[in-house]
């Protein structure tokens, strides 16, 4: 079983910078794919950003390329996403997710891909 705690939501304001973290409970997260999906309102959870087992590759969506990074600590305990030029359409709850799977080749991005969530935390993005 593996835990995931994020952190780092809030308020900000158009154009201004969000870093969040994601956090294994009593584990490191070195052999695990991670990745991040975000769920406005009314909408279905998407993909946001990945990273690889190896932290090698990663894999953004569109709407965030160039304005979001994945990256993971030396230590290979928490997992970041730097998020910056916020929108407006940014606003949702984010989530972190695990990858355990020992097969997996390359980075995973679909939703049951992953196996194990975090509990999600608010980004707002006001205008």
């Amino acid at each position: 079983q593996v835990q995931l705690v994020e952190s780092g939501g809030g308020l900000v304001q158009v154009g201004g910078s969000l870093r969040l973290s994601c956090a294994a409970s009593g584990r490191t997260l070195r052999t695990y794919g991670m990745g991040w999906f975000r769920q406005a309102p009314g909408k279905e959870r998407e993909f946001v950003a990945a990273m690889s087992r190896s932290g090698g590759s990663t894999s953004y969506a569109d709407s965030v390329k160039g304005r979001f990074t994945i990256s993971r600590d030396n230590a290979k305990i928490t997992v970041y996403l730097q998020m910056n030029s916020l929108k407006p359409e940014d606003t949702a709850v984010y989530y972190c997710a695990a990858d355990v799977s020992p097969l997996r080749v390359g980075v995973p991005t679909r939703y049951n891909e992953f196996d194990f969530w975090g509990q999600g935390t608010q980004v707002t993005v006001s205008s």
